[in-house]
């Protein structure tokens, strides 16, 4: 993302008094976090994780704007993936709201994935939200890195709320991870 590049990252190590309280006590925290935006967000312990598929049908976009706006106006932090489909949707719905977000990417801020998405990344930083990655700016879009991010979703926040996912898919690692730190997790019945 050539414009990040111009944006002044900063390193959070585990140690650091500004390191996010509940992440730093989940098992496999990362070491190391690099972040750009709005560091008090790193303190927020009023999170909410909005996750879901990449390619939700119209009920579950309108659950996740629901869900993501409402709860931005009652003072929560979104926490998504910035992924297609849901993520972005509950990015969009926190900002729609003036709200905060925070985006948890699996790759370095220069090599941003999916691409769609450098503008909304702008623009969450631009409205006072933050962009996390454990990945030094560099990295490249790998795979197997995603199922590694989302236990920082997960980990930044009090509840996750799951709208439209598959059995077998990120959404359902993102939960797992959940369950495992002891959050609270909730589900969007699904409409048939």
């Amino acid at each position: 993302m050539r414009r990040l590049k111009t944006i002044e990252i900063k390193k959070v190590e585990i140690n650091s008094s500004n390191y996010p309280k509940l992440l730093r006590h989940i098992p496999d925290a990362p070491k190391v976090l690099y972040v750009i935006g709005n560091m008090n967000l790193l303190k927020d312990e009023n999170c909410v994780a909005i996750i879901g598929r990449r390619i939700p049908n119209g009920y579950g976009i309108k659950a996740a704007r629901y869900f993501s706006y409402n709860l931005a106006k009652l003072g929560f932090t979104i926490v998504s993936g910035l992924a297609l489909g849901i993520d972005s949707v509950a990015h969009k719905g926190a900002l729609l709201a003036n709200g905060k977000t925070i985006a948890v990417i699996g790759s370095g801020f220069y090599n941003l994935y999916p691409r769609t998405h450098k503008s909304l990344a702008r623009q969450i930083v631009r409205r006072g939200g933050l962009l996390i990655s454990e990945y030094p700016p560099e990295t490249e879009i790998d795979a197997n890195n995603f199922p590694a991010r989302n236990r920082i979703i997960s980990g930044l926040s009090k509840g996750l709320l799951v709208i439209e996912a598959r059995k077998k898919s990120g959404s359902m690692i993102t939960v797992e991870h959940a369950l495992d730190q002891g959050r609270e997790v909730m589900a969007v019945p699904r409409k048939h």
